[in-house]
This record gives structure tokens, C-alpha cells and sequence, in this order.
């Protein structure tokens, strides 16, 4: 650890992103091993990255765009709002093109076009994950008040926990559509490819042009939310034991605020 803190942070976003991205392959691997995972296991893994990734939303974004928008004069509510709509924003409409492209493919749509659109759906998703990968590392190594290695690296470690099922939830569905095992996991292992270069565009804006820090800081704070309203919290709570799912969440989330503030 004491090594890659002493890195380059866009080299540290690279590794973590990297990280996020094996750990999407390593999801999208369970075609060769099984038919179908446990739901109570990948809804529990929902739940616990959704708690990470709402504390890191605050802790570890919002809480350092408030401060740093103060130290360079500017009205943080105001682009600390901006931002957070920005990257809630940003996901909606891909959503929305998503599902408009869902809407046409039609009963008569090829496998190739269900595994576009299934891919196309996890990479908008993945984008803005691995942009606030990146922005938490480049904040860190900038010595930006509320923004610590030790932070990035957990918020790394919330996203590559969710992006587990991400993974699954593209390979497994092919493997159904008739794909061999190799197929569905190179579909699946590729809507992670876009998160190393979304990092290491991250790290390097914060550290280029450190007036746009607190609206990307916030930008990435409200991609993340929305993952979390949007995808996590609701398949999650699509599980019987939803108070088992809640409670999840609750200890992920704890996790991320006693590593932030311990050790941040």
C-alpha cells in the first residue's frame, strides 16, 4: 500500500480502475463455473456496494467539492448542485436511449443486437464509476482537504464489489441466448473496458484544471447516486428478505464511513 500511494495518482486511477475492471471480467467468468449465481448472495453484494457508494457519494465527493469550491471563491451550493444534477442527468438520458433502443429491437432482434444493447446498457454505468474512480484519486493526490488515498481506494473497492453482478448480469443472460461460455464472457468482460480510460480522464482533469474540481467532484457524486436509486437499491429489495438486503447497506455504508474517517 505504502508503495502505490507513493505513485502517480492518474498511474493509482489506472491500477484501481484496472482493479474495477477485473473484477467486471471476474463477474462476467461465473458462465464457465455456473448456470446461475445465488440471488440472495448478489442482492446482499448489491446492497453492501450500494451503502459504499452512498457514504463515498458524501464523504469522500460532495464533502471535498463543498470545501475546495469555498477555497477557490466560488458559490459552492450553487456548482456543487450543478454538478450532482449533471451526473444524475447524464445517466438518465443514456437510460433513456437505452431503453428506446430496447423498445425497437423487437421479437425478431438477432442475438448480436440483444448483446449490443446488454453491453451498451452496463458501459453507461461504467463510464461515470470509473470517472469518479479517477477524480477520488486525482483529488488525493492533489492533498485536497477530505480526499485521502486510503478513500479512493475503498470507493474503488465499493464499485468493484457492484461491478461483480454487473458482470454476471451480462454473460449469463447471452449464455441463455444460445452464446458458447467464451462468447458471453467477452461481451460480458467488455462493458468494463471503458472504465480504465474514464479513470485515467478523471485523475488527469482534477489534476490539470483544478477549478472544474468541485463540479466533477458533485458530477461524480450524482452518476453515483443514481446507480445507487436507479440499479442497486431496487434489485436489491427485489430479494425476499428485503430487511436482510437493508441491512446490508447499512453495515456497507458504516464500513465506508469509519475507513473515511479513521483513516482519511
Amino acid at each position: 500500500m505504502e508503495y502505490l500511494s507513493n505513485l502517480n495518482p492518474v498511474i493509482q486511477a489506472l491500477i484501481a480502475t484496472l482493479f474495477t475492471y477485473g473484477i467486471t471480467a471476474l463477474g462476467a467468468a461465473i458462465v464457465f463455473f455456473f448456470k446461475k449465481v445465488n440471488k440472495s448472495i448478489m442482492d446482499a453484494m448489491l446492497g453492501f456496494a450500494a451503502g459504499v457508494m452512498i457514504a463515498a457519494s458524501f464523504f469522500s465527493l460532495i464533502s471535498p467539492a463543498l470545501e475546495h469550491a469555498q477555497n477557490l471563491g466560488q458559490n459552492k451550493a450553487l456548482i456543487c448542485t450543478l454538478g450532482f444534477l449533471l451526473g444524475g442527468i447524464i445517466l438518465f438520458i443514456g437510460d433513456k436511449i437505452y431503453t428506446h433502443l430496447d423498445k425497437k429491437k423487437g421479437i425478431k432482434t438477432n442475438s448480436l443486437k440483444r448483446c449490443f444493447l446488454l453491453v451498451f446498457s452496463i458501459t453507461l454505468h461504467n463510464f461515470p464509476e470509473g470517472l469518479a474512480v479517477g477524480i477520488a484519486f486525482g483529488s488525493a493526490g492533489l492533498g485536497i482537504d477530505g480526499a485521502t488515498f486510503i478513500s479512493a481506494c475503498v470507493l474503488a473497492l465499493g464499485i468493484g464489489i457492484q461491478n461483480f453482478p454487473e458482470g454476471s448480469s451480462v454473460s449469463l443472460p447471452l449464455k441463455r441466448e444460445g452464446f458458447s461460455n467464451k462468447k458471453a464472457f467477452f461481451y460480458g468482460q467488455l462493458s468494463g473496458l471503458v472504465e480504465p480510460i474514464a479513470g485515467v480522464l478523471g485523475a488527469l482533469l482534477v489534476i490539470k484544471i483544478r477549478i472544474l474540481l468541485p463540479l466533477m467532484l458533485s458530477f461524480a457524486a450524482g452518476a453515483m447516486i443514481y446507480v445507487v436509486i436507479e440499479e442497486l437499491v431496487p434489485e436489491s429489495q427485489t430479494n425476499k428478505r428485503k430487511d436482510l438486503m437493508a441491512l446490508s447497506s447499512l453495515i456497507g455504508f458504516c464500513i465506508m464511513m469509519i475507513l473515511d474517517i479513521a483513516l482519511g
